[in-house]
């Protein structure tokens, strides 16, 4: 088992007794003998086959209505992914921080478009009724401009937000067009959670023109909603080039 695919499956393993309890033996000894220990203890206890399906079995606990995704997202195995893109998948906190922090590059948000609309029918994941108000907004996740690079998409993504639920410092930052949205909620200080819906293998179609280069290739996608006070107040959903891992 590489390193990588250690880590991923060591962090999702943190969240069942046996191995917790086996953590907290180890607690003493230095990385490279817990590391030894561990992968011992697993492959003891579970042949690869079994340790995947756990590890799939979790990811499908997290995504809480998987079961209604949109037709055109497809199934993938998550052996197929990297480690970076099954992180992706499953990140709890802001995108951007994220990609900076494991590719060790600057990342900006770019915004392609925003506008305030009305919802024609009533929004049952946003908890909104017909004729309610929405800001509508479309980014990608890059790295900038340089004189020696071009920009890599690294991510796209569509959100709709019930603004009027929203702290007027938020909202501001929103139409400023500036900021990520995850970067707006955690200056705000609102708590707020984050709530894995379904996830899936797309082939990009009607891709903005900037992003025309990305038509037919797939994506790696996930939606989720942000909710706070039991309200939500956004849906995203983020897109992923699969060639980017």
């Amino acid at each position: 088992m590489s390193t990588n695919n250690f880590r991923l499956r060591f962090s999702l393993l943190l969240r069942y007794p046996i191995y917790t309890r086996l953590i907290q033996m180890c607690s003493l000894v230095t990385y490279s003998d817990m590391y030894s220990v561990i992968t011992k203890e697993i492959m003891k206890t579970n042949s690869p086959s079994k340790l995947d399906k756990l590890i799939h079995s979790h990811v499908k606990e997290l995504f809480v209505a998987q079961a209604d995704r949109p037709a055109a997202l497809k199934d993938i195995s998550l052996n197929r992914l990297s480690p970076f893109q099954r992180a992706l998948l499953v990140a709890d906190g802001t995108v951007t921080r994220f990609i900076e922090a494991y590719k060790l590059i600057p990342v900006e948000v770019v915004l392609l478009y925003q506008a305030r609309r009305t919802v024609h029918n009533e929004h049952s994941w946003l908890k909104l009724q017909e004729g309610g108000n929405i800001i509508a907004r479309e980014v990608v996740l890059q790295t900038p401009c340089t004189e020696f690079q071009t920009p890599k998409i690294h991510a796209y993504a569509v959100s709709q937000i019930v603004y009027e639920r929203l702290p007027h410092n938020v909202v501001d930052g929103v139409e400023s067009g500036i900021d990520g949205l995850g970067a707006l909620l955690h200056h705000s200080q609102l708590e707020a959670r984050r709530d894995l819906l379904w996830w899936g293998i797309e082939r990009a179609t009607g891709m903005p023109s900037s992003l025309a280069h990305f038509e037919g290739r797939p994506l790696l996608c996930r939606t989720y909603r942000i909710v706070a006070n039991g309200n939500p107040l956004m849906l995203i959903t983020e897109k992923f080039p699969l060639d980017d891992s």
